[in-house]
């Protein structure tokens, strides 16, 4: 007799399924950039775009990333994961921005 419990079978829905619960109101504008593109361009881990859950961050042809601000979750995690604090992020104004519909 085993002295582990069961281990509960979980079935997620997938990640693009899940963002689709996500509401956001476009501002107009980013509010994600970087500070200075060359140093993007040396950068050769791409941090932000490897810890971003929602593929905003993408890698681009030049090593600048592009960003898709309108996918964003306002997570932070670009910022945090930038080892050379290169990532400007700052909250949607005027009120805009993500809306999660569960919680």
């Amino acid at each position: 007799m085993s002295t582990h419990p069961r281990t509960p079978t979980v079935e997620n829905e997938p990640l693009e399924d899940r963002l689709y619960t996500v509401k956001y109101d476009d501002p107009g504008e980013s509010h994600l950039d970087v500070k200075v593109p060359d140093v993007c361009a040396q950068c050769e881990t791409d941090d932000c775009v490897e810890v971003c859950p929602a593929n905003v961050w993408r890698e681009g042809d030049d090593g600048v990333p592009h960003i898709a601000y309108e996918n964003c979750l306002e997570c932070s995690s670009c910022r945090f994961a930038c080892t050379y604090d290169n990532v400007v992020w700052t909250y949607p104004e005027t009120g805009a921005g993500v809306t999660y519909k569960y919680g």
